[in-house]
């Protein structure tokens, strides 16, 4: 029990989804909330980057899974339309192959008839594959995601236990969409999903076929604005519930009395806390803030983790508008295994990389002056390699190679402005373990209880949240994580009231 001098100060450490998500949660349950952010702005990985009238997302782009951002906005009596506006794109977006492009179209009768027209008789077998993908959506995303697994017995309940068997836990994504489809264009399309969770399709548990459902059925949408939009809603709505945000601040170490926590440190502040939440990476905290005596786990426990890529990143602005672009082009027009291959079985650089090309200025006129467009490229590569100017410049010139013979324009004498963004950058803005983007892949040995534990085993007011722990990578994963914790931590410290 608490006793009469507990308090309920909290100090949450990074400004991505999931410490906004988790200082939300937990100022709406009563406690004192400072939020400590290292960069000039919140959003984590979500930030977003201008340049000559040009504003991009410098990470996350796809806006997945609606429902889970209406149900966080929900639980503080408020809509997602108090903060953004979102719009469905149609089509969701498109796909280069090697011999032909197609839309992905965002009504489900025309892209039905898509897939019959790609493969005779896939239309059906299309209904009954996401019909499975809503059931394991439905527990998966509405229970299993919600749990904090910190312990074995969370998952003993027979309902759910016979869910699990309807789960195809353990099978992969790879089988279980070769039983439904034969066309390598069809193969492409439902794994793609897959490259979100950080594994390949063939160590990924089919159980994330519930992914499909989230892109296929729920569509893919865009809030106005950007990413950014939202990491502004969460951070209004975080003010409005009285979250102390620190911006600018990056945290040196911490003040133990005993096995707690009992200060913050920045350079310029000591925050004094009851509880602390690391929303930062959580190597960096267990490996390089926390002593040796009070770290979860250990190097060699770190280094047989099975990480999910980094990125190669390009911000290009160009004074031109590039008609053969959608707001989504994904480009599969080499082979799908081999650069898979060269991301986690041999990590070096991609001999023929996919790639991928954001144009929010397709949709969304507030992001690049008129006329013109803003462009990220995006190339998955493995973490922990070898990251320099000639590297990039090398992929740069692929880069432009492909959008140039793809939109039959002159690009490369069009571009005003042009960032690059890899390992080094993850490194120094966010401490990411390795360099990666993504957090842990989502393998079978990597799921649940199996993930980084959100509590700290040697410090008893110590949590983590985020995608290197439960439920794992992407923006509703963070968001949900946020939410875990918060209420694992309610649980554990009830506020004393006199």
């Amino acid at each position: 029990m608490p006793t009469k001098n507990f308090h309920n100060r909290v100090v949450v450490i990074g400004a991505g989804f999931s410490g906004l998500s988790c200082s939300c949660h937990l100022a709406k349950m009563g406690f004192s909330v400072t939020l400590i952010e290292k960069n000039d702005q919140a959003g984590g990985r979500a930030r977003a980057y201008s340049d000559k009238g040009f504003t991009w997302d410098m990470g996350p782009s796809w806006y997945w899974m609606p429902d889970v951002f209406e149900k966080f906005f929900g639980t503080f009596d408020k809509q997602v339309s108090d903060y953004y506006q979102l719009d469905r794109l149609d089509p969701s977006y498109r796909i280069k192959f090697k011999n032909d492009t197609i839309d992905i179209p965002a009504s489900m009768t025309e892209l039905e008839e898509l897939f019959e027209q790609i493969e005779p008789g896939s239309s059906k077998k299309l209904q009954s594959f996401l019909k499975q993908a809503k059931y394991k959506y439905d527990v998966g995303v509405k229970k299993l995601v919600y749990k904090p697994s910190r312990s074995l017995l969370e998952f003993v309940d027979i309902k759910l236990l016979l869910g699990l068997l309807k789960m195809d836990v353990f099978t992969s994504i790879a089988k279980h969409v070769r039983k439904h489809f034969k066309d390598e264009r069809l193969i492409q399309l439902m794994e793609f999903p897959i490259l979100f969770l950080g594994a390949t399709a063939e160590n990924t548990p089919a159980l994330y076929s519930l992914m499909n459902y989230a892109d296929l059925s729920l569509g893919t949408w865009y809030p106005k604005g950007g990413m950014k939009s939202v990491v502004n809603g969460m951070e209004t709505l975080a003010e409005e519930l009285g979250v102390n945000i620190k911006l600018g601040e990056e945290v040196s170490n911490f003040s133990f009395s005993g096995n707690k926590v009992v200060s913050v440190n920045t350079s310029n502040e000591r925050y004094e806390c009851d509880m602390v939440v690391a929303g930062a990476d959580y190597h960096h905290v267990d490996q390089h803030l926390l002593p040796e005596p009070f770290q979860n786990y250990s190097k060699k426990y770190w280094d047989s983790r099975v990480l999910a890529p980094s990125s190669l990143l390009f911000y290009i602005g160009v004074d031109k508008k590039l008609p053969s672009l959608e707001h989504h082009t994904l480009f599969f027009d080499e082979d799908f295994k081999q650069h898979a291959s060269e991301i986690y079985d041999n990590p070096q650089w991609p001999s023929k990389p996919l790639l991928y090309v954001s144009a929010t200025s397709k949709t969304d006129e507030t992001v690049a002056p008129k006329g013109k467009e803003n462009l990220v490229v995006l190339i998955p590569v493995a973490p922990d390699i070898e990251d320099t100017e000639e590297i990039r410049e090398k992929y740069f010139d692929i880069i432009m190679d492909k959008l140039e013979a793809f939109t039959g324009e002159d690009i490369r004498n069009h571009i005003l402005t042009k960032r690059s963004y890899a390992h080094r950058e993850f490194l120094e803005d966010y401490h990411s373990f390795k360099g990666n983007a993504y957090g842990l892949a989502n393998t079978l040995l990597q799921t649940a209880i199996l993930k980084p534990s959100l509590k700290n085993k040697k410090l008893k007011n110590l949590y983590y949240t985020g995608q290197l722990t439960v439920p794992g990578p992407g923006v509703p994963p963070s968001l949900i994580s946020g939410e875990v914790v918060a209420k694992e931590i309610a649980k554990d410290f009830p506020i004393f009231k006199d």
